[in-house]
């Protein structure tokens, strides 16, 4: 199979409504339905991803896309999480001279 077959790369699509044969704007997906993600993210979220089978109206092409993605669930939101490890980072400075602690094992 090529590369421009299936699963030949990832690439992201500015919008999934418009056709990509000849540029012509659909209004809504013939058919849409949901994947759910088998395992959260580092914040306990799950990803809930719409996909919708497109017809094009002026040449008939046939597509599927991601219609929308949402993050559902988890007990802290990312910014929060992120400001709290950054702040369990900073801790009291302790400095310490080698020459005195030769001093100490004699």
């Amino acid at each position: 199979m090529s590369r421009r077959g299936r699963g030949g790369g990832r690439r992201k699509k500015s919008d999934p409504f418009i056709c990509p044969q000849c540029g012509t704007r659909v209004e809504e997906p013939t058919k849409t339905w949901t994947l759910v993600s088998p395992l959260p993210d580092k914040y306990g979220r799950i990803t809930v991803t719409v996909m919708g089978s497109f017809e094009c109206p002026n040449c008939g092409y046939k597509w599927r896309a991601v219609v929308k993605k949402l993050k559902v669930g988890g007990e802290e939101q990312p910014e929060r999480a992120r400001r709290e490890k950054e702040e369990k980072r900073q801790g009291e400075i302790i400095e310490i001279d080698l020459d005195e602690l030769d001093k100490e094992e004699l």
